[in-house]
């Protein structure tokens, strides 16, 4: 049996950790994740780009979504920006892609 992971295009998993790439779309009506648009996963929050209230409200709902402490997801670039890296601390490659859905 192959042991091999595949690693949809929006994750990464490097020495350091695994980091999630996002399309932000602040004042969305819903808070969601979406489908992987290219190498990113599209998520929409309802929060206004002001003051990292769409930061927050990212990291928020994917603490919500992967069912960890909000400790444990990192925003480490983009802080100013729709397209985002996300660190991951302490989850595994297979449970992030089944609470995420991706195939």
């Amino acid at each position: 049996m192959n042991k091999e992971q595949i690693v949809p295009d929006f994750l990464a998993l490097r020495p350091d950790g695994l980091f999630l790439s996002v399309k932000l779309q602040p004042r969305a009506a819903v808070n969601e994740i979406g489908a992987p648009l290219g190498n990113e996963l599209r998520i929409k929050v309802t929060a206004p780009p002001v003051d990292s209230a769409a930061n927050e409200a990212l990291v928020v709902l994917l603490a919500k979504a992967l069912d960890c402490p909000r400790g444990r997801v990192e925003l480490v670039r983009g802080h100013t920006s729709r397209h985002k890296l996300v660190k991951l601390h302490g989850l595994g490659i297979d449970d992030v892609r089944a609470k995420l859905g991706a195939k």
